[in-house]
This record gives C-alpha cells, sequence and structure tokens, in this order.
C-alpha cells in the first residue's frame, strides 16, 4: 500500500522538513533504528542485478529486513520477479517468505514506477535501473527522505554526473545514507594494498596500464535479442539498454567503471585529462544498436603519471582483468582476486576474504541503523565520470580536460521525453566525426 512517507515514526523519519536546528545538530539520528527493527526495502529495476545481487546481497548482509515494493518498466519483467527472486534465494538458503512481503498493491510498472515505489512505507531505496535513469530516480528517492543503495555507474553524460553530485549534497543535509555498488571497496585485499601505498610502499607513482578483456556478453537478455513487431523504437532501445550509449553510457562506462574507480583510488584522485580511440569491428550485429566493442583510453593524473586503460568486449578472445602500477619505489599488481606489491616494501595479502558484494550491504543496513551516515554519492559520481571522460575522448579523438568535461559539457544524452514511441538511435561514433558537446 501507498502511505505518506511520514506516517511510519517508529523505525526511522524520512521527512526533509528537518527543522535547521535539527540539520545542524545530530541529523544523523533522525535516521537511526534500534537494532531489532526490520528495515523495509523497496526495490527500483528487476533485471539480472536487482533480482539476482541486488536484493539477494541485501538479504544475506541481514536477514532483517523485508522486501515490501518493486517496479520496473515493463510490466514482462515484474510478472516473473517473484519467482527469479525466489529461486535466487533458495541457492543461497535465505528466508524468502521472511524477506518478501511485496503484495498486488505494492507492485508497479511503467515510467513513473520508481514514483510509486518511493511512495510506499519504505526505509532503503536499491536502485538497479538502467544508468540513464539514475540521476532523476536518485533525486527523486532523497527529496522524498530515503536512504539508497545505488548500482553503477550513475550516469551516462556530465549533465547527469553534475546531478547526482547535488543530490548528494541534498542527501548528505538530510542524513541520508548513500551507498555505491563499487563492491571492490570493500574487497579486504584491494584495501590492505591500496593502506600500503598510502603509506609509502610505492614511492611516488610514474605510470600504469588497466586492462579489461572480456566476452561481448551476447546471451544478455536473449529473449529480447529479437526486436518484436509491437515494440516502439523507446521499447526497443529500453529493452537492450545495455548497447545503447545513451542507456548504458557503452560499455567503458557501464562495466569497466569498476576498473576505472580503483585506478581513481590507488592514485588518490580524478585524472586531469584523457585521450583515446576506439570503435566496433565484432559487434556489429543489430541486437548491438550502437555501442563500441574496444576502446583504449590513456588517463593523465595531476602529478603527471599517465595510466592507459584497455578494455574491450568481444567472444573469442583471450580474457584479462587486471592492473599494473609503477612507483620510483615498487610496482602493484591488482586484480579483483589478489593484490601483490613488489619492490623495496613488498606486499602480499593472505588474509580473510569476506564477500565485498555482500558487505557493501552490511555497511549500508548498519550506518542506517545506527544513524551513523555514509554518502558515496560524490565519489561514485567521480568514478562514473572517469569513465564518461574516457569515453568522450575515445568517441571524439579529442584530448580533453576533466575541468571542462565536469563543468562545461552540455552533453545530456536523456531523452526529452520519457513515453514508448518513435525515438531514432545515434550513429555509431566514429572518432575524428563524432562531434564534442
Amino acid at each position: 500500500m501507498i502511505i505518506d512517507p511520514i506516517s511510519r515514526r517508529k523505525f526511522i523519519k524520512t521527512t526533509g522538513a528537518a527543522s535547521v536546528a535539527s540539520l545542524l545538530v545530530g541529523a544523523q539520528n533522525l535516521h537511526a533504528a534500534g537494532a531489532n527493527d526490520k528495515i523495509r526495502i523497496g526495490l527500483i529495476g528487476l533485471g539480472g542485478r536487482g533480482c539476482g545481487a541486488g536484493i539477494i546481497d541485501c538479504a544475506e548482509a541481514d536477514s532483517n529486513i523485508e522486501l515490501v515494493a518493486m517496479g520496473d518498466l515493463f510490466p514482462d519483467h515484474l510478472e516473473d520477479a517473484k519467482e527469479r527472486i525466489r529461486q535466487n534465494m533458495a541457492k543461497r538458503n535465505l528466508p524468502f517468505k521472511d524477506i518478501y512481503k511485496v503484495t498486488a498493491d505494492t507492485m508497479f510498472s511503467g515510467f513513473d514506477a520508481y514514483k510509486k515505489v518511493i511512495a510506499c512505507d519504505v526505509d532503503l531505496i536499491i536502485l538497479t535501473t538502467p544508468p540513464v535513469f539514475r540521476p532523476l530516480h536518485f533525486k527523486a528517492a532523497v527529496e522524498a527522505g530515503k536512504h539508497v543503495f545505488i548500482e553503477k555507474p550513475v550516469a551516462v553524460d556530465p549533465v547527469g554526473v553534475r546531478d547526482i553530485i547535488n543530490t548528494s549534497k541534498l542527501a548528505e543535509a538530510k542524513g541520508l545514507t548513500v551507498v555505491a555498488g563499487t563492491q571492490m571497496r570493500r574487497a579486504r585485499h584491494i584495501m590492505a594494498g591500496i593502506e600500503q601505498i598510502r603509506e609509502g610502499a610505492m614511492g611516488e607513482i610514474l605510470s600504469g596500464q588497466s586492462t579489461r578483456i572480456g566476452g561481448a556478453l551476447s546471451n544478455w537478455r536473449q529473449s529480447e535479442a529479437i526486436r518484436s513487431k509491437s515494440w516502439s523504437d523507446m521499447e526497443w532501445q529500453l529493452r537492450r539498454w545495455l548497447f545503447t550509449t545513451w542507456g548504458s553510457g557503452d560499455f567503458i562506462v557501464e562495466q569497466h567503471v569498476h576498473n576505472l574507480d580503483l585506478v581513481d583510488w590507488v592514485m588518490g584522485s580524478h585524472p586531469v585529462k584523457a585521450i583515446g580511440t576506439g570503435g566496433r569491428q565484432n559487434r556489429t550485429d543489430s541486437i548491438y544498436p550502437n555501442v563500441w566493442d574496444h576502446v583504449s583510453v590513456e588517463y593523465e593524473y595531476a602529478n603527471g603519471a599517465r595510466v592507459t586503460h584497455i578494455g574491450s568486449q568481444i567472444d573469442g578472445v583471450s580474457s584479462r582483468n587486471d592492473m599494473r602500477i609503477d612507483g620510483t619505489e615498487g610496482r602493484l599488481f591488482l586484480s579483483f582476486a589478489k593484490v601483490t606489491i613488489e619492490g623495496k616494501k613488498p606486499f602480499k595479502y593472505d588474509g580473510p576474504r569476506p564477500n565485498p558484494a555482500v558487505q557493501e550491504y552490511k555497511d549500508t543496513l548498519d550506518a542506517i541503523r545506527s544513524g551513523n551516515t555514509i554518502n558515496e554519492g560524490k565519489r561514485i559520481a567521480q568514478s562514473t565520470m572517469t569513465a564518461i571522460l574516457g569515453r568522450m575522448a575515445a568517441y571524439t579523438g579529442r584530448n580533453l580536460s576533466w575541468d571542462w568535461a565536469m563543468n562545461a559539457s552540455k552533453l545530456d544524452l536523456t531523452p526529452k521525453e520519457w513515453k514508448f514511441g518513435d525515438h531514432a538511435i545515434a550513429p555509431v561514433a566514429v572518432p575524428g566525426l563524432t562531434k564534442l558537446v
């Protein structure tokens, strides 16, 4: 049932109408909860992430939650979401009946489904929608006083990034927790390696290489790969959002933001410049509307160090996912599986490895319960912008500065109107021909 979000006070106050005094003094405590209170979840986006890692990792982190509302753009995704969640919970022996409390009155579809989920009696919104929607949905959730777990990336263009940063400031003023789905930030081995770097194990960082080469994701939503005659341009592109630049940001943004977030973390900042190139040679079939399949971007950081990222999504090639960073005192080898440092202060992590994807939800729920808020909005916005900067540089073939892209670019890939109907797909980007906006 949809209710006024300020009607339930026993758990958490979600009003944005807090007094000036409460915002300045102890605002975090407005959102604290008792350790035994249920945290009520609203899930927006019912694809593989939402019905899989999203709510499942959350439930594994803390079974004292309830999924009470959920929504998706497409009715057919909504119809089978319950069963997909049930099956995924069964794989981890999670108590489905205790957690799944969605009713017919709290299931929504359509472009306004997000508004209806947010209007329900929920404490935490999980956003697993396509990236193009996230600035809009994030703002609506924060304005309603909801804590937010937001999947990466959080935007597809500079306009969206700026929106995310502004909304994050509002969340901070309201004392709301915002956690981003960059789970490698909570991987113990990577955290330990970063600590070593901060303590000087690498000396001054000079250069580096980041690589993510893998498959074309050709099996993604195979049932929707062939366009139905009943689907408009807009519906077809939204069902295939992963392979549209305006829906996903292209693969360097949608997927490789993980890698670039790690590069920024190692470097201790975002880049100041980027230059790149790329294109598509393999993913040329119509099921891939306009994204590339390979890209190479060189990022320059404030200290003059340059890090090159090489990425592809091509079937039938060797896979690799790691980075190497060179410093005056050592060399770092980092992957999602291990971290080593060679040099004057060698390091190898052999400690515990709790699931970072579960840990990020545990941290979210703990922050809500304690009132000790976390706000990762600006950080994930900057990591997303690193990826967007690389795509813009590669698409246009231009050497671009961070300051210009972040502050001056007017690039906005969001459709002017959210409705099914005609929607022309942009041509595949060609370096040297694609215009800089």
